[in-house]
């Protein structure tokens, strides 16, 4: 299921609550998943993935301050 998601920006979540966003993932197999950042290289076992979810849309940011 993940090989259908090799170059594509996802964001991974883990069972502890942390993510990894911003990134690529690169190649999945059994065991690995690697996640290519615009800074580094990540290597992520599969076993302490929660879900992968695939980045479709920018999200619009709120609005700060007053308006007229």
């Amino acid at each position: 299921m993940l090989s259908a998601l090799q170059g594509e920006k996802v964001t991974i979540y883990f069972l502890d609550g942390s993510c990894l966003s911003d990134g690529v993932l690169e190649k999945a197999d059994e065991k690995f998943i690697k996640y290519k950042t615009e800074y580094q290289i990540h290597y992520v076992p599969v076993s302490s993935v929660r879900s992968v979810a695939l980045d479709t849309k920018e999200r619009q940011r709120p609005r700060m301050g007053f308006g007229q």
